[in-house]
């Protein structure tokens, strides 16, 4: 991508900014998924194995976990990545995530013989305050979003895929956009439609919290679940996974196996403390410039914030692009 073009349809206004210093661009999430799972041996990646509980061993101290089919799992370290549901987050005893008024449709629409889009950030923000966004992922396929305020997803049968309904209430919403916006919702593949309510750890919860019991931490969305204002939840949970591997390695290539499990949980019990301080900061600014862009765009957002927001992201955030160029080192 080469930049983002930000669009008003009220005052006819635009504005081109930079997106990233180096490349950006759009994946889709289960194809980089897939990718990373194929570098691993095989029957590294079990599946389900979804968790309802989990306890500590009153033996071992080390995580018990429960999973949903009646089986049980005794790990030595567990590392929850299980969303911003996470059991292994209420496990921890985090603060419940909160919510935002808005909710998204997200999906993708594929143009057989090619699209003419420019490879850019779009986004459109419509009359009656709409907001439509765009990503070109290659020369035939694009991904595109919709925020909808003060949406009720009861009235749409999401929990069946009514991927039928979430593109009439997708068009609705778009009704007023360019032709071509309106085109590529109607085009869209109605089995990669998805309608969430938008979620969020709250930046004071991130900074305050205690993400480290025993041998049990949090990563990705269970530990720092954000508005996609940014577009960083993907990439800061692949930095999770950075520090968290070279944190462990580093402690697990010096304490001696032959030591027992109450060296070993005390070396890991210092590899995830190590972790949770490298990324605590990192992502409490992630999720506080998410935060702030997202009430920015809530309708529920008082007269009387919107304008401590905007003096929030102007003061602390100058350089809206500057989450992009972070560092979080090599393995």
């Amino acid at each position: 991508m080469q930049g983002v073009r930000d669009v008003w349809q009220n005052g006819a206004q635009e504005r081109r900014s930079p997106i990233s210093n180096g490349e950006a661009r759009c994946l889709i999430r289960s194809v980089l998924i897939e990718t990373l799972a194929d570098e691993l041996p095989f029957g590294t990646v079990r599946f389900g194995c979804q968790i309802v509980s989990v306890m500590s061993d009153p033996v071992t101290a080390f995580p018990v976990l429960q999973i949903v089919d009646g089986r049980t799992i005794k790990a030595k370290i567990l590392i929850g990545c299980d969303g911003a549901n996470s059991v292994v987050a209420k496990f921890l005893k985090l603060r419940p995530v909160k919510a935002f008024s808005l909710s998204a449709i997200r999906g993708f629409t594929n143009y057989p013989t090619g699209h003419n889009f420019p490879s850019e950030f779009l986004r459109i923000r419509g009359k009656d305050g709409a907001l439509c966004g765009r990503i070109p992922v290659n020369d035939k396929l694009v991904y595109w979003f919709v925020v909808l305020q003060d949406f009720s997803s009861s009235d749409v049968n999401t929990s069946t895929g009514d991927g039928a309904g979430i593109r009439e209430q997708a068009l609705e919403s778009a009704k007023g956009l360019p032709a071509e916006t309106v085109q590529m919702v109607a085009n869209c593949d109605q089995e990669s439609l998805s309608l969430t309510r938008l979620r969020y750890r709250a930046p004071w919860d991130i900074r305050m919290g205690n993400f480290r019991e025993g041998t049990v931490t949090v990563a990705g969305d269970a530990m720092h679940v954000m508005g996609p204002f940014l577009g960083q939840g993907g990439s800061a949970a692949l930095e999770d996974a950075v520090v968290l591997a070279r944190c462990l390695s580093r402690k697990m290539n010096e304490v001696p196996f032959s030591g027992g499990r109450t060296a070993m949980a005390a070396e890991v019990g210092e590899a995830l403390d190590e972790f949770v301080e490298e990324r605590r900061m990192r992502v409490v600014w992630l999720s506080t410039q998410s935060f702030l862009s997202g009430s920015m765009l809530a309708r529920d957002t008082s007269f009387m914030l919107k304008p401590l927001c905007l003096l929030l992201l102007r003061l602390l955030f100058r350089d809206s692009a500057g989450h992009t160029r972070y560092d979080c080192g090599e393995l």
